[in-house]
Formats: structure tokens, C-alpha cells, sequence
């Protein structure tokens, strides 16, 4: 067998798969569902009973969302289209506009330049690392996953430039079988400028191509032929009805022909018939057009006819479109208005979703980008999972899907704590006498590795407290929980202790609580907690960077501040009117270009929804306002009429022009 090999691929003469731990999916969003449909959902789940499909957004690293899914969806996926990464100088920022505000001149929109989070960084050195051999093997292992995710008739399309194209499919020949390549498509670039105009001599022409690898997960699929606009033919076209194909069981007389070679292009039962059909038109209709006369006869019959030439010939009645070849010229690869450098067409991904998927099918993309594919697959009314590791892709995504009218309820989803707990079995297993003696010291290992991450001293004998750093003292959340408010209160009571007291009372103390996930309404309480105790509480997220081996060797870490939200609730009967009043997130995080151009905290705001009856179960976004280039304004204010009285949790969830997420709960009483 003929295979490629790079370095990496073998180890001790053993093919290098990918890891294939399942862990659960965590639910974080619902968005757009009913109330009545959300009380089914609740219903059917108390009872045991599968609930509705929802399609999937999902954050995290394909390479852990993959095998997740392998469980659920092993041979069910109909389609998978991927657009993975093929430039080995691709540039992952984004460019974002700072929205204006009434006391921002016209002239001063400003923007600024979004770079990739450092886990983004860290997987893309991790895919080029080595060059071309890192990127195979990266290649290699997703397409196994990918494969095993695909049903017996169901096919995947790898969108590539020429850069590796050429090192790509003799990967997919070996995974998936030379037999089950369909096509290598040609889809067009835009080439907007032309800077080797200037120029007399040249290194090379300007690339204006990409190319679509198509396969199949069996040789025997069959598919709905995708076609492309040609110009109307008013009045049909005759064609010669041979074929070069040859089966000699296609090469029977017909009209006093019969070829030597090649065969006919239909079965002679149909082909006698479309014979039959012409003569009649001939004989009794040849006064009006053909065209005129099909027509009238439903648009149904089919036409051969002998040519003065003597060739056979059938009829083609008029079409906007015809079957597409591997050249695809009439539509473009990228968009001009987009999001991404390389956001897709969607006229290029309906193309594919419809020729190769029926409705409710299962349509698969875990390199969403900008979400052209979810936002297809959801028009033409297939199921769809989309992922990414961009925290902003899941995010563009997602008001991508909401400016779809009637869009279907769907679900943002992550590995969470699951993925964590995994991560801290693996990398601190304890080795005690018994369970509880290992699990303490994996516990202990954990805290230590975070606090030497943050720079802090571990210390011990203090209960809540783990280290110092700076005069102040450290807190380190468990992996699976998030930080409460008794927590924090606990946490203050120790730091006033340990502070001690002065000759005018405790002393002024500071805690630094790092945790992965917090309350919702943490932040605006631990200001109460730190009036009341004298304790000067900060909030840092614990990245989900420190579980990359190779992020924390290069130092790629940074604990960020939570940011805080204020809203002024309104109530007149039954209905509450939800107003944001202030929007602050730590200096530390905004860009300087960001922060000169902020005249008021709105301007920080990307998109706000609210749940207006948390049911502490999973966020449900039952209103939304966001912005778009079309529409750059956001609402600040919210109004919902309850129809039945009674104590309610109102969640609201912000999500800031860098892409960052802050929640707040309230409560009301509607009377």
C-alpha cells in the first residue's frame, strides 16, 4: 500500500490514534425556547422520557468534543463539512468596532484588533509546531474521530487551499478509503487587489482557487446532484444522445442507429417511448413550439428525435440550472461582508447541504468560524452540531443564528467540570492507602499547581485560606464547583481572623478567590460581604489554559478579574421592566486603543439577554438585543409581563465586545 508517513504518525511501529475519552456535555444556554415548550422539556425529563432534538453549539477543543460525542452520535451524522486551518501564517484576530455612543463624534468610530486567546494560540502552535508533520498528525487524528461519526451513507467534505491539499488527501484516501473518493471541487477565490500588477516579472501567479475534497463513507452512497444557475434556454436544446460510457447491453437500435461503441444514455424501453412522444408531436402539434407543447402536456414528456445529420438526438427543455461539474465557478469561496478573513459563502455551503442532506438530516462542522454552516443547515431544516475552540466563534455564532427568522430552539453547551475532573485525575492521581488519603493529596497538588501559576506562597492551617501573595491571601476553588456567597462569607471569616486586630479594631485584609466558574450574583454581594467584614474581596477566573501542558510551560497564563453588573429592576403588576445601569470589567483586560475609546460602559456591550424565570436549572434566553454591522445600537432596557403572580429569579446575561460573559440574578415578586 502506498501511504504517507511523517513523523509522528508511528511509535514503536504502532500507528499514534487519537485520545478517545468520552466525558459528558454540560448545558449553559438554551436560547429561544418557548415557555410552553421549556415546560414540556421538564416534564418529559422528570418522567424519564427522551426529550425534543435540539441542535448543538458547542465551546471547547474538538480533539476532547469529538470522542464526547462519539457515545450519542457514532454512524449518525449524515454530513460533516470542515474548513480546518490551512495557512501556516493564518492570523486568527479579529478586527471589532467600538460602537459609538451620543457624545462620540462621527468621525471617531473607532476599532481595534482582537487577538486570539492564549488556548487558541496554544492549539494552533500545538497544529504547526513541527511544521507539515505536526499538522498531519493533527489532520490525521481528526478525520479517525470524524469518520467513526459518519453514518453508511453519509459523506464529508474538507474545504483546503493549496498549501496541503495534496498532503490532505492521500490522509482521507487511507482513512477513509481510495474507493469512497467522490470529487476534488474547484471553488473560486475572490481576488480583490492585484499588487503583482506593478511589476514586470513575477515569482508566481495570485491563487485564485481552493479546493472542496468530497468523500464517502461507503462506495455504494448515492447523492442529489448539486447544480449550478446557467442562462435560461427559452426554447430548449437538442443533444446527441450517445454516450462515450460503454455497456453493450445500452447499444440497441434506435431510429436505425446502432453504435459500434460507447451506449446510448438511456434504456431502450425509455428511449422508444421519448421516440414514440416526439413523432406524436410532429404529427399533430408541430404548429406551436415544442417548448409550448411540453408545456401544455405537464411539463413530463421526454423527446428523441432523428437530426438531419442523422445523429440521434434528445431533447433538454428549458432550466435555470444544470448539473455542476467539479469546476464551480459561479460561486465564490468567501464572503465580502463578513466577521472572518475567511468567512464562507453561503450560497457555497447550501450547495453542499443540499446535494448531500435531507431535511432532518444531521449536519456536523467543529470548525464553525463564523457559523456559515449552522446558519445553512438551520434554513434548510437539518439538524446541525456545530463547535469551536473561539470563545468569539460560539458567540458570533450564536447572534448569527438569532437573526434567522423563526430560528428553532438550540443549546450552547461545553465539557465543563467533566473535563476538569478528568484533567485533575490525570495529572495529580495521589497515591494515599485509600480513596480519601488520595484524594486529599490530589486536592492538595491541585491547589499547589494553580497557586504557583498565580505566583502565590502556598500556606496551610487556615481552612479556607490556601497561599499569599502580596499581603493578600488566596483562595483556590475546587475544579467541579462553583463559588457561592457562602463560600465567600466563610472565606472572609478566616481571612478576619488570620488578618488579627489592631488598637482601632481588625485590621483591613484582602482575599483573592480564583475559581473556574462563580455565582451568579457574586460580585455585587461580595461588596456587602466586604463592607460588613472589612475584607477586601477579588474575583479571579482560574483559564481554562492551565489544563495545556504547553501553555503552562511557555507562561501563557493570566488570571482576569470578574466584571461587575448593575440593573435597575422596575415593577407595575404583573410586568418587570429589566434596565442595565453600569457595566464595569477590570482595566487589566480591555486593549489601551479600547479603553481611550470608551466614553460610556455601554459601549462595552455586545449582546445582553435575559431569563426571566431561572429555574436553576440551565440560562434560558427569552429575550435578547445584540449588535450587528447593520444594526450597531443595543437596547438597554427589557420588559416581560408574567402571566401568572408570584416570586420569580431573573438572570441576565451580558456578553462584552471582547467576547467575555458576566451574569447577575435578581428577584422579583409580581403581584
Amino acid at each position: 500500500m502506498t501511504e504517507l508517513i511523517w513523523d509522528g504518525k508511528y511509535k514503536d511501529g504502532k500507528k499514534q490514534g487519537p485520545v478517545r475519552v468520552a466525558l459528558p456535555f454540560q448545558t449553559v444556554e438554551t436560547v429561544n425556547e418557548s415557555a410552553q415548550d421549556r415546560q414540556r422539556t421538564l416534564e418529559l425529563f422528570a418522567a424519564g422520557r427522551e426529550t425534543e432534538w435540539r441542535n448543538r453549539l458547542i465551546w471547547g477543543d474538538k480533539k476532547y468534543v469529538l470522542p464526547s460525542l462519539l457515545p450519542e452520535f457514532a454512524g449518525k451524522v449524515n454530513l460533516i463539512y470542515i474548513d480546518p486551518p490551512f495557512d501556516t501564517g493564518a492570523d486568527f484576530s479579529f478586527t471589532a468596532t467600538i460602537p459609538d455612543h451620543p457624545d462620540t463624534p462621527e468621525d471617531e468610530t473607532a476599532f481595534f484588533t482582537k487577538q486570539p486567546s492564549l488556548i487558541e494560540q496554544k492549539a494552533y502552535r500545538d497544529t504547526w509546531g513541527r511544521g507539515t508533520d505536526s499538522y498531519l498528525h493533527w489532520f490525521y487524528e481528526t478525520v479517525l474521530l470524524l469518520r467513526d461519526l459518519l453514518s453508511e451513507q453519509g459523506c464529508i467534505y474538507v474545504h483546503l487551499g493549496p498549501e496541503l491539499v495534496h498532503y490532505a488527501r492521500p490522509v482521507l484516501d487511507e482513512v477513509l478509503g481510495a474507493a469512497n473518493f467522490r470529487n476534488a471541487i474547484v471553488v473560486k477565490r475572490r481576488i480583490t487587489k492585484n499588487l503583482q500588477e506593478q511589476f514586470d516579472f513575477i515569482h508566481s501567479l495570485p491563487q485564485g482557487n481552493d479546493e472542496i475534497l468530497w468523500y464517502s463513507r461507503s462506495p455504494a452512497t448515492r447523492f442529489r446532484a448539486p447544480r449550478s444557475a446557467v442562462s435560461t434556454r427559452p426554447e430548449g436544446y437538442w443533444h446527441h444522445f450517445w454516450s462515450n460510457a460503454d455497456r453493450p447491453t445500452m447499444r440497441y437500435p434506435l431510429l436505425g442507429v446502432k453504435p459500434a461503441k460507447g451506449q446510448w444514455k438511456w434504456s431502450e424501453d425509455r428511449a422508444l417511448e421519448a421516440v414514440d412522444n416526439y413523432k406524436r408531436y410532429a404529427r399533430d402539434h408541430a404548429h406551436k413550439p415544442l417548448v409550448e407543447y411540453w408545456g401544455e402536456t405537464g411539463r413530463r414528456l421526454e423527446f428523441i428525435r432523428l437530426s438531419k445529420k442523422g445523429k440521434v438526438e434528445n431533447w433538454f427543455p428549458p432550466s435555470e440550472s444544470r448539473i455542476s461539474d467539479t469546476i464551480w465557478l459561479d460561486i465564490h469561496a468567501y464572503e465580502n461582508e463578513k466577521e472572518y478573513p475567511t468567512q464562507k459563502h453561503e450560497e457555497l455551503i447550501s450547495r453542499v447541504v443540499g446535494a448531500s442532506s435531507n431535511e432532518d438530516d444531521l449536519v456536523l462542522d467543529c470548525f464553525v468560524g463564523s457559523g456559515t454552516t449552522a446558519a445553512v443547515a438551520e434554513k434548510l431544516s437539518r439538524r446541525w452540531i456545530a463547535c469551536d475552540l473561539s470563545r468569539f466563534a460560539i458567540h458570533t455564532t450564536r447572534k448569527r443564528l438569532l437573526g434567522i427568522p423563526g430560528v428553532k430552539p438550540f443549546i450552547v453547551q461545553n465539557l465543563g467540570k467533566y473535563e476538569r475532573q478528568a484533567w485533575q485525575a490525570a495529572e495529580f492521581p495521589g497515591n494515599g492507602e485509600n480513596s480519601a488519603e488520595a484524594a486529599r493529596q490530589r486536592d492538595l497538588a491541585y491547589r499547589n499547581f494553580i497557586l504557583e501559576l498565580y505566583r502565590a506562597t502556598p500556606i496551610s492551617g487556615h481552612g479556607w485560606l490556601h497561599g499569599c501573595r502580596g499581603g493578600r491571601m488566596v483562595h483556590v476553588a475546587p475544579v467541579d464547583a462553583p463559588v457561592t456567597l457562602a463560600d465567600v462569607k466563610a472565606i472572609a471569616k478566616e481571612v478576619w481572623k488570620a488578618a488579627g486586630t489592631g488598637k482601632d479594631g481588625p485590621a483591613k485584609a484582602g482575599v483573592d478567590i480564583l475559581g473556574w466558574e462563580f455565582a451568579f450574583e457574586l460580585n455585587e454581594l461580595a461588596r456587602q460581604v466586604a463592607a460588613e467584614s472589612r475584607v477586601d474581596v477579588a474575583f479571579k477566573k482560574i483559564p481554562r489554559e492551565v489544563l495545556d501542558k504547553r501553555a503552562v510551560e511557555q507562561g501563557d497564563i493570566n488570571f482576569f478579574e470578574l466584571g461587575a453588573l448593575k440593573v435597575t429592576p422596575k415593577q407595575k403588576k404583573r410586568e418587570v421592566t429589566i434596565r442595565l445601569a453600569d457595566f464595569l470589567i477590570p482595566i487589566d483586560d480591555i486593549p489601551e486603543e479600547v479603553r481611550k475609546a470608551i466614553k460610556h460602559w455601554s459601549q462595552m456591550i455586545d449582546y445582553w439577554a435575559v431569563d426571566w424565570d431561572f429555574k436553576d436549572d440551565t440560562f434560558h434566553n427569552q429575550w435578547q438585543s445584540y449588535r450587528t454591522r447593520k444594526e450597531p445600537k443595543i437596547e438597554l432596557e427589557a420588559s416581560h409581563v408574567y402571566p401568572e403572580v408570584g416570586k420569580y429569579t431573573v438572570v441576565i446575561k451580558v456578553i462584552d465586545i471582547l467576547g467575555n460573559d458576566t451574569t447577575k440574578a435578581i428577584e422579583v415578586d409580581v403581584r
